[in-house]
């Protein structure tokens, strides 16, 4: 990679919260370790419960996060659609559980915008950056349980009002 391109990666990285309060080494660590995704309108980053182990920073454009109602409701003679959840913009991070648990996706994530620019984090470069540099690794995870902590809340928020919320006369 050369050293524009190393550098264009580090602003992006460094507008992020899970990539927060890293030195300019240390993201430039991290920036070595990612490459780039380009999408176009409705282009498919990744489908819910596919399995994955990258995590991705928005740089241009919008990403729809968007879960399928089929999987907590049964609807009678009607094909489900997914439901849009959240639209991310430059500077936000999706996909992060999988850098965790290695799990299934527990959303889709869908290109919203003409075009747009993905940065692809790997969880195994990450997680040996993490492992021969604790500092970094230490900062990072803290980033990242922090972002983790407030989309848990949001969502908390979230299913609480739709539990609570009942139209009048029911």
């Amino acid at each position: 990679m050369d050293d524009k391109k190393l550098e264009e990666y580090m602003n992006i990285l460094r507008r992020t919260d899970v990539f927060y309060d890293l030195t300019d080494v240390q993201l430039q660590m991290v920036a070595s370790a990612c490459s780039e995704v380009k999408l176009r309108k409705n282009d498919i980053v990744f489908e819910e419960n596919s399995a994955g182990d990258e995590m991705y920073v928005i740089a241009q454009g919008e990403i729809e996060i968007l879960v399928d109602p089929s999987l907590v409701q049964v609807q009678q003679d009607q094909q489900p659609e997914a439901s849009a959840i959240a639209v991310l913009r430059p500077g936000q991070t999706f996909g992060e559980v999988a850098l965790v648990d290695q799990g299934l996706r527990t959303a889709s994530a869908r290109c919203a915008s003409r075009k747009a620019l993905l940065l692809l984090v790997p969880r195994e470069g990450l997680i040996t950056l993490c492992d021969n540099y604790p500092d970094l690794g230490y900062r990072v995870m803290r980033n990242l349980a922090a972002d983790l902590a407030f989309k848990i809340r949001g969502t908390d928020l979230l299913v609480r009002e739709q539990l609570l919320w009942r139209p009048r006369g029911e």
